[in-house]
C-alpha cells in the first residue's frame, strides 16, 4: 500500500516518517536558504520522504510531501498512486491550523483517497483541540481526525493502523 503524508510546512510530516519507518528514510531535507521561512527549522523537505512501515500483512510505503507551497507540484505527483492519505497539521503552531485548512482545500485529488486528519503536537501545552480542527476545517462528520505526537511510535502507529482500516 502506498501512503501519502503531506501538510503543511513544519506539520511533522518528515518526523512522523521516522519515526515509524523499518528501514533507513530515503529524505530530501535541505538546509533552509530563505531565512523568513526558517522558523525553529533548520532544513526543509524537497522533493520527498520515504519510509516503509510492516502492519500484519501490508507492507506500507510512506511517502511524504514537501510542505511549502513552492515545491507543491510534488503533492499531486506523489497523490497519484496513494491508496490513501494522512494529512498532518502542527496544532502547536499560531497559524498552523489555518494554513492546513487553506492546503486542504486544494488538494482537490484528495477527494478520491480515504483520508485521516492527524493533529500532530499534541503533546505542546498550547495545541489546539480536535474540535477546533474539524469546525477551521469544516470537515464533514465522518472524516477522522486523530491526535498525534509524531516522535512517539506507538501514537504514529495507530494513526497509521487507523487509515489502513478505511482502505478498501
Amino acid at each position: 500500500m502506498s501512503v501519502l503524508v503531506t501538510g503543511a510546512y513544519g506539520a511533522g510530516k518528515s518526523q512522523f516518517i521516522r519515526t515509524l519507518s523499518e528501514v533507513p528514510v530515503v529524505s530530501t531535507e535541505r538546509r533552509i536558504t530563505r531565512p523568513v521561512d526558517a522558523g525553529e527549522k533548520a532544513t526543509t523537505t524537497v522533493a520527498m520522504d520515504y519510509g516503509r512501515f510492516t502492519l500484519g500483512k501490508d507492507i506500507l510505503h510512506l511517502k511524504g510531501t514537501p510542505g511549502q507551497e513552492r515545491f507543491d507540484f510534488m503533492w499531486e505527483i506523489l497523490g497519484r498512486e496513494a491508496d490513501g492519505c494522512l494529512f498532518l497539521i502542527d496544532c502547536a503552531a499560531q497559524d498552523g491550523p489555518a494554513s492546513a485548512a487553506s492546503m486542504l482545500r486544494g488538494l482537490n485529488f484528495l477527494d478520491s483517497l480515504p483520508l485521516v486528519v492527524v493533529a500532530n503536537k499534541q503533546d505542546l501545552p498550547n495545541a489546539v483541540n480536535i474540535a477546533h480542527i474539524r469546525r477551521l476545517l469544516d470537515l464533514p462528520r465522518q472524516t477522522l481526525i486523530m491526535p498525534c505526537v509524531a516522535t512517539r511510535k506507538s501514537s504514529v502507529r495507530q494513526v497509521v493502523k487507523q487509515l489502513v482500516e478505511l482502505i478498501p
